[in-house]
C-alpha cells in the first residue's frame, strides 16, 4: 500500500499548543462547520452518534468564563488572586472553544464504553480537523467538565458528560517536542 507522505509527516510532528499560547485569528463559522463535518467521521458502533458539539465563540466566552469563575470561587473561597484571574479567562484563551459532549447511555446492543470511546475519537478528529485547516488546537478537560453546577452555564444536560473542550486558534509560538514513551515500554506482541 502506498504511503500517504503528507499524513505520515503530520502524525510524526502533531503537537498541541497550550490554549494560553493561542491568539486570533480563529476559524470562521464556515471553517468551524467544516471541522465539525470532519470530526464526526469516527467509529460509531450502531450509528448512534452518542455525542454532540457546543461551540463557544465571540463574546459568549467572556460571560461564561466569568460565571465559571463564580463557581470556582464558591468552591474554593480562599482562592489566590492570580488563580481568580485564571478562572475568569477559562474560555477566552483561544478564539474558539468547542465542547464535545458525550451522550453515552445504556443500549441493548452497543456497550456504553464503546459510545464513550466514540466521543473520545470525535475529540481527536476535531483536533486534527482544526490542524488540517491551518489552526492550532488543544484538547482539555478542565475542572468544570466534571462539575454539575457548571453544566447549565455550559449548555450541558445533567445526563451528559463532557469528553473534552477543544481550544482552537492561531499559535503565538512554535511548540517544541516533548518526550514520548519508548515503544518497548508500551508494546507487547502477543505470542512473543
Amino acid at each position: 500500500m502506498p504511503v500517504n507522505a503528507a499524513l505520515k509527516a503530520y502524525l510524526e510532528t502533531r503537537r498541541s499548543i497550550p490554549a494560553f499560547q493561542m491568539s486570533e485569528p480563529g476559524p470562521s463559522r464556515s471553517e468551524i462547520e467544516e471541522m465539525l463535518t470532519l470530526a464526526r467521521r469516527v467509529p460509531d458502533h450502531g450509528k448512534l452518534a452518542p455525542w454532540r458539539f457546543i461551540v463557544y465563540a465571540g463574546e459568549v466566552r467572556e460571560r461564561i468564563s466569568l460565571e465559571l469563575a463564580e463557581i470556582a470561587m464558591a468552591n474554593k473561597p480562599d482562592m489566590a488572586e492570580d488563580m481568580i484571574a485564571v478562572e475568569k479567562t477559562r474560555l477566552t484563551r483561544a478564539p474558539v472553544v468547542i465542547a464535545v459532549v458525550s451522550q453515552a447511555a445504556p443500549h441493548p446492543k452497543i456497550p456504553e464504553w464503546e459510545q464513550v470511546m466514540s466521543a473520545g475519537a470525535v475529540c481527536l478528529n476535531l483536533v486534527m480537523a482544526a490542524n488540517a485547516l491551518g489552526y492550532c488546537s488543544n484538547w482539555l478537560s478542565e475542572w468544570f467538565a466534571f462539575d454539575q453546577k457548571a453544566y447549565p452555564i455550559l449548555g450541558v444536560k445533567p445526563e451528559e458528560k463532557v469528553a473534552g473542550f477543544i481550544h482552537i486558534g492561531s499559535p503565538k509560538m512554535h511548540p517544541g517536542e516533548r518526550p514520548r514513551p519508548e515503544l518497548a515500554d508500551i508494546v507487547t506482541f502477543a505470542g512473543d
